[in-house]
């Protein structure tokens, strides 16, 4: 499948849940097959309460990134691939009246939720800008945090999105996502077989090569702190629908993928005002 194709049916599928919670026919999650198992329970009751309930039914994440990352009154926050707005409202809230929160998605339909629920929500410092993450639409060293919510594994050009992401970021700013990773290679047609049940996961990334291509980009300081770890058992009854042989396959994926909160950072300017780019 094209990189072109892929973006299509990444899409679809995402208006598709955006006008099911609008329409009031339940969460993104439901008729998605086991994704709720990763997409359940990441938002604790207070959250929750800070939110549209629409915005948590929107949510199709892999984690909590405004859990994790340390946001601060007045900066700057982009999320990369917003959906519905959870984490951009969460985002402004721990930003508060003097920051701002960015939301980034390429669905119509999830960008018309996301305004809804700002509409709801009663909050000003958020805004939704309409574009693809391999192609940010804000300005150079222009935010202080970059977040983003299972989201940057469907993209088919990596190293263009951690590209983007280092020139917007500040010197000195955070990257602050959660993601889905594997831990080690395994065979193509055991990844295929078991990216059935992980649905929003397609293009994950092996943990290394992740740290390698945030690296090449430019960033330091990379963290990749695992959040969940998927067993053989949270697949098992979706897997077996489709005719696979979990029980023959489990010591073979049993571990082998998880949601991941992954940190990293742009370095400082040095004491001449120099970046990392001008002293190669």
């Amino acid at each position: 499948m094209s990189g072109q194709d892929l973006r299509k049916v990444v899409k679809d599928k995402y208006a598709e849940a955006a006008l099911r919670v609008a329409s009031g026919r339940g969460s993104c999650c439901t008729g998605i097959g086991s994704i709720d198992r990763i997409t359940s329970g990441l938002y604790d009751a207070s959250q929750s309460q800070e939110i549209p309930q629409e915005a948590l039914l929107a949510s199709l994440g892999c984690g909590n990134p405004t859990a994790l990352a340390k946001l601060n009154p007045g900066e700057v926050v982009l999320d990369l691939g917003s959906g519905g707005g959870i984490d951009v409202l969460l985002s402004a809230k721990r930003v508060g009246p003097t920051g701002k929160a960015y939301g980034l998605d390429m669905t119509d339909e999830m960008l018309s939720l996301a305004n809804e629920n700002k509409r709801k929500a009663g909050v000003e410092n958020v805004e939704f800008l309409k574009g693809e993450i391999e192609h940010i639409p804000l300005p150079d060293n222009s935010l202080d945090v970059v977040i983003s919510n299972c989201v940057i594994n469907l993209s088919t050009d990596k190293d263009q999105v951690f590209q983007e992401t280092f020139r917007v970021l500040k010197p000195g700013g955070r990257l602050a996502v959660s993601d889905v990773v594997t831990h080690g290679e395994m065979a193509p047609e055991i990844r295929k077989n078991v990216l059935l049940w992980v649905g929003c996961v397609a293009g994950a990334l092996e943990e290394n090569e992740y740290r390698s291509k945030l690296a090449s980009a430019g960033f330091e300081n990379i963290e990749i702190e695992p959040t969940r770890i998927y067993r053989v058992e949270d697949a098992r009854e979706f897997l077996s629908g489709q005719g696979i042989d979990v029980d023959a396959i489990a010591p073979q994926v049993d571990g082998k993928f998880m949601s991941a909160f992954i940190r990293a950072a742009k370095p400082r300017r040095d004491e001449h005002g120099c970046g990392p780019i001008c002293r190669k």
